[in-house]
């Protein structure tokens, strides 16, 4: 688990599924941040509505040209008072990250949220993905200035 296929980059990614989600990249050698950006979405007017949809094509552009080595997604599901329509938009960004992984031939790892958090010691807290992972990483703490980077905070 973890290991870099043959002839392929050495960095390891771990992947925030959500519209809100992000990417972050490591050196696997070194445990060093390569980057860490949100998941890149379009903004699309629909019946007089702006609405968020991943955008695959970039997405695959950032985990392409052999640079992942493996890929660790969060395990993700239905939240509990979550509309019918969120829950399918959610589902469809969760099924193009696992489609744009897999048609890319990298090899991933889904971690169920509780699993993760627990090993890292993640307080409950909303905020506390990014207060822990600017303990555990302050060279990288400038990627998630913002409350609302907090799915940045999560791919530490």
């Amino acid at each position: 688990m973890g290991e870099a296929r043959a002839g392929v980059g050495t960095l390891i990614a771990g992947l925030d599924p959500g519209l809100g989600g992000a990417l972050a990249l490591l050196d696997a050698a070194t445990g060093e941040v390569i980057d860490i950006f949100d998941l890149p979405v379009h903004q699309l007017t629909r019946g007089g509505k702006t609405k968020r949809e991943i955008d695959a094509h970039q997405l695959a552009a950032a985990l392409g040209g052999d640079r992942i080595g493996h890929c660790f997604i969060e395990r993700v599901g239905a939240m509990p008072g979550q509309g019918v329509s969120s829950s399918f938009v959610f589902g469809k960004c969760f099924g193009v990250t696992l489609g744009v992984l897999a048609a890319l031939g990298v090899p991933m790892t889904l971690v169920s949220p509780v699993r993760w958090k627990k090993a890292l010691g993640v307080p409950a807290a909303k905020d506390g993905a990014r207060a822990r992972a600017s303990q555990l990483m302050p060279a990288a703490a400038h990627h998630w200035p913002l409350v609302k980077h907090d799915g940045r905070a999560e791919q530490r």
